[in-house]
């Protein structure tokens, strides 16, 4: 009997990994803020996939968040060999315009969980033949993201120091995966706060949470670095690097930018 754990699974993608974990027979343990939402999904996933699905409502910006995860987990520790650390948000807006203590809780969600999570059940994964750790990034990791800046930076910070410790663990039995989706049909854009004109340019590109989660724990499970859903992510991805960065910045910006004419906005995305 095997346990995977994932962290911000009410909902989107976390809900879409979980699922394709159960369809795989693993039992769920699931970590999310959304009470209601995440006794929902419990409850759909159980019955669906015949699998156990135990659930936990938690804050994992609090300061005891980890204690409180891993205490609860700690009864399924000699089964528990995938761990997800899903969870994760952001904010669109001028980075002097948010109030810092909001700033600061996307950087505890999405930095600090994310480490102290991943340097708690390493141990835990090391006793089994083969064990996973998949931490969310975001195609937003690999160029500068005005306006989304907070958010975009976090997700560089999640790729390097997944990629710097799958390194590390190279010869252990953990394999350590980076995901990077790119825009997705999930409540992502209405906890950020985004304005018409960027949800507009979002749903152009828009994958589904469960293509997403597919080709994630596909990749995860055959070992990949980096698995980046998608051609058109794989490719934004990719270009950046050939062009100069405040070529790169000002496209972001014209997404982005709350209070930036349409129109401009619009001939920055097509030129790009």
């Amino acid at each position: 009997m095997s346990y995977a754990l994932v962290t911000g699974a009410a909902k989107g993608i976390g809900k879409a990994i979980a699922a394709e974990l159960a369809a795989r027979n693993y039992h769920l343990l699931l970590v999310d803020l959304d009470a209601a939402s995440l006794l929902a999904t419990a409850a759909a996933l159980s019955e669906k996939y015949n699998v156990h699905v135990y659930t936990l409502h938690q804050d994992l910006s609090l300061p005891d968040a980890l204690q409180q995860v891993t205490r609860w987990t700690s009864t399924y520790h000699d089964q528990l060999s995938v761990v997800v650390n899903n969870a994760g948000y952001g904010i669109n807006g001028p980075f002097e315009q948010l109030t810092l203590a909001e700033q600061f809780n996307i950087i505890d969600v999405n930095v600090k969980a994310q480490v102290g999570l991943s340097y708690a059940y390493i141990p835990v994964l090391r006793q089994f033949p083969k064990a996973y750790l998949l931490n969310l990034a975001s195609t937003t990791a690999y160029q500068t993201v005005p306006y989304l800046n907070i958010y975009a930076s976090t997700k560089a910070f999640a790729l390097s120091f997944t990629r710097g410790l799958r390194y590390e663990l190279r010869h252990s039995n953990i394999s350590v995966s980076a995901l990077s989706p790119g825009s997705t049909d999930t409540d992502f854009v209405n906890r950020a706060r985004m304005g018409d004109y960027t949800r507009k340019v979002a749903t152009r590109f828009n994958m589904t949470p469960e293509s997403v989660a597919k080709i994630a724990i596909e990749g995860l499970f055959k070992g990949k670095a980096e698995i980046i859903p998608g051609f058109t992510n794989k490719l934004n991805a990719w270009l950046p690097k050939f062009f100069p960065k405040s070529f790169v910045e000002k496209i972001a910006a014209g997404i982005y930018e709350p209070q930036k004419n349409k129109k401009e906005a619009a001939a920055l995305a097509a030129s790009y």
